[in-house]
């Protein structure tokens, strides 16, 4: 039996942890701020948005983002702020092949935007995205999701 409460429901169920305080609900495209730190956002625009992340300094920031809402036109994006910041990290997808789980690695000091565009990139609901400033210039990212058509990494240099 498939559940009927919603996303933010599901999430908000899970307690305290390294996202515990509290979930907070987007629906438009914004630049995240001190208010996003150690919260699980969860974006419900299907027409996408766009999140600029705060400039990296090293200073532990992090935000879990949770898709709410498969992206149905457009693309979700989050982006770093300025051309000097850059994210490490991966994305891994289930495949509509098979079920394949397939891998993207965020080329180091140049990719600096996720674009999740509702098929081969990724955006469906409930696909996560996990954002964390550890050093000056850089963001930690881990993508978890699915991803349909012919697959395609979802970072890009775009700023």
């Amino acid at each position: 039996m498939v559940s009927t409460l919603n996303t933010a429901a599901r999430v908000a169920d899970r307690g305290p942890g390294i996202y515990g305080s509290g979930v907070q609900t987007i629906t438009a495209s914004t630049s995240a701020d001190a208010s996003f730190n150690g919260k699980t956002v969860v974006l419900t625009a299907a027409a996408g948005l766009t999140i600029t992340l705060p400039a990296a300094t090293g200073s532990g920031w992090r935000a879990r983002f949770v898709l709410g809402a498969t992206v149905t036109s457009n693309s979700t994006v989050i982006k770093v702020a300025n051309s000097t910041d850059a994210f490490v990290g991966f994305s891994q997808v289930v495949s509509d092949n098979a079920a394949a789980v397939l891998g993207y690695i965020a080329s180091a000091g140049t990719d600096d935007t996720v674009t999740l565009n509702g098929t081969t990139t990724g955006g469906y609901i409930g696909d996560i995205i996990e954002v964390e400033d550890i050093a000056a210039g850089t963001f930690r990212v881990k993508i978890a999701g699915k991803a349909t058509g012919t697959e395609a990494t979802p970072f890009s240099a775009t700023v």
